[in-house]
């Protein structure tokens, strides 16, 4: 008794424990096996007529079904009701659970498409082996992330109940109508010999194909006609609602995995969403093209109506580090971490901090991959509040916008001195003149004067004016005087329409 258990505790393993070397063994043998079959089925389609290999190959053939048959057999009996390693049931109750537990999982959807590709040891059924597909591509290394066939899968198993429904309609609607219509038109319809012609007639009918092979030739066998037609349309409505509810959600996930293995690379990631993002998006046109370089928006909720359809939307959280493999982080240009409206100033600056720290911790985990790139990945991070400003740099952003504390100092600068907010504004938005960084052209090797500079470049002649300097340290300094000592690495801020120096890297 001893070695029955430990033996069935080993096929357990093999056939139910995914982290288990035994299972991975078998696994492999069993997909090896598939593939063989697989081949066989193309060889023998290649084949002419008459060539001595085909019994050969057919031989083979049938030896792999019943290997699978045999393993079909063995997956089954060996799966253990859950229930029962939780709770003590009597013998009877547990035998009743035994075999209950083994038919409700043999009739998942896996378990029948594998039966089925099992059932081409038949002659007529032969076409069915192409089903052992399906076995490679549920399990295929192809979908890093999310499998469609997994997912398509799992909603049906997650709403069983929902289709169980649906079926007992459409399944009692058809005995019914089968039988009715036998009884009715048995006499006097030379087309109906048996309860198999009325239920065929009725799975016709209710199912809206219409052969025409049998029809009604009774009056009442009309009105059981036009029953079946209407209970037909319910049905079909009803399957609608069944897998439009159990698969949509499902779609969605399967789109995110269209986009993790695109290849999209030096695209622009825009982390939150809310009824300004219009205006970042507008903007971010402006500066960007769309249909070049590919802007993703990325939030937890879903895509909404109004967002035009140039721009990708993933859904996920940003502010966990498992999701941002959604986006292709370690090959987008730069991110862009918005600050959210719908909540207070401080919650949607915790927000943003916390999403570009979990990003750098991303990347950091990803050190390879971004070591290999020519440019960092750029962070630009939204902050409401100018308290969180420090916050904001030491969480990783590369670049901190003090939005409401820009637009507040320009309102009241306009006060003292008029117009001056309108001049500002057409520096700051996109799309007419426009601040931008530059590299100082056959730079000095040794310190300069910033007067003699300006007149050496002639920048302003070609429509740009120097309005400061960013040191190698990172310093700023607006307006300097024409004796300021410019050394090596400094870059230019200059005023322009379009850039006319090469940007820093």
């Amino acid at each position: 008794m001893e070695i029955v258990t430990r033996l069935l505790a080993h096929l357990h393993a093999a056939f139910h424990e995914p982290r288990t070397r035994i299972y991975r063994i078998v696994q492999g043998s069993v997909w090896t096996l598939i593939v063989l079959s697989i081949v066989s089925l193309a060889v023998e389609a290649l084949l002419p007529d008459g060539s001595s290999a085909i019994p050969i190959v057919g031989w083979i053939d049938r030896i792999l079904l019943k290997v699978f048959a045999v393993e079909i057999v063995i997956r089954i009996v060996t799966y253990r009701p859950p229930s029962l390693e939780v709770f003590r049931r009597a013998r009877i109750r547990r035998l009743r659970e035994h075999f209950m537990a083994r038919l409700s999982f043999a009739l998942r959807p896996l378990q029948l498409v594998d039966m089925l590709a099992v059932l081409a040891l038949f002659p007529g059924l032969r076409g069915l082996r192409a089903l052992r597909l399906l076995r490679l591509l549920r399990t295929s290394k192809v979908f890093r992330y999310h499998n469609p066939f997994a997912i398509v899968i799992h909603a049906l198993e997650e709403n069983g109940l929902l289709f169980a429904f649906a079926f007992s309609v459409f399944g009692l609607a058809t005995l019914l109508g089968g039988v009715s219509f036998y009884f009715v038109e048995i006499k006097t319809n030379p087309d109906i010999g048996s309860v198999v012609d009325g239920m065929w007639w009725a799975l016709v009918t209710v199912t809206t194909v219409g052969y025409g092979d049998i029809t009604p030739v009774t009056f009442l066998g009309r009105i059981i006609g036009g029953v079946l037609m209407m209970a037909g349309m319910l049905s079909l409505a009803l399957f609608a609602g069944v897998v439009g509810t159990s698969l949509v959600r499902g779609m969605l996930s399967i789109r995110e995995e269209q986009f993790r293995m695109s290849d999209y690379v030096n695209h622009v990631v825009v982390c939150g969403h809310d009824e300004s993002t219009a205006l970042l998006l507008t903007a971010l046109e402006k500066e960007v093209d769309p249909t070049e370089t590919r802007v993703v928006v990325f939030d937890d909720h879903e895509r909404p109506r109004d967002l035009p359809p140039l721009y990708l939307w993933v859904q996920g959280d940003p502010t966990k580090e498992s999701e941002l493999d959604k986006v292709r982080l370690t090959h987008a240009a730069a991110v862009i971490v918005s600050g959210a409206r719908d909540m207070s100033p401080q919650a949607a600056d915790a927000r943003t901090i916390l999403i570009t720290f979990t990003i750098r911790s991303y990347l950091r985990r990803h050190g390879k991959k971004v070591r290999q790139r020519f440019r960092p990945l750029y962070l630009v991070a939204e902050i409401l509040d100018a308290e969180n400003v420090g916050h904001a740099s030491s969480a990783g952003a590369d670049e901190v916008i003090e939005t409401r504390k820009i637009g507040y100092s320009m309102i009241a600068h306009a006060v003292g001195f008029h117009g001056t907010a309108l001049t500002m504004s057409r520096v700051l938005i996109s799309g007419a003149h426009n601040v931008y960084l530059g590299e100082i052209p056959d730079a000095p090797s040794e310190p300069v004067r910033f007067g003699d500079l300006l007149v050496k470049m002639q920048l302003t002649q070609r429509g740009g004016l120097v309005i400061g300097l960013r040191s190698p340290s990172g310093k700023e300094i607006i307006n300097p005087p024409k004796s300021h000592q410019v050394v090596p690495g400094t870059l230019l801020i200059y005023l322009s329409e379009k850039p006319l120096l090469e940007s820093p890297p």
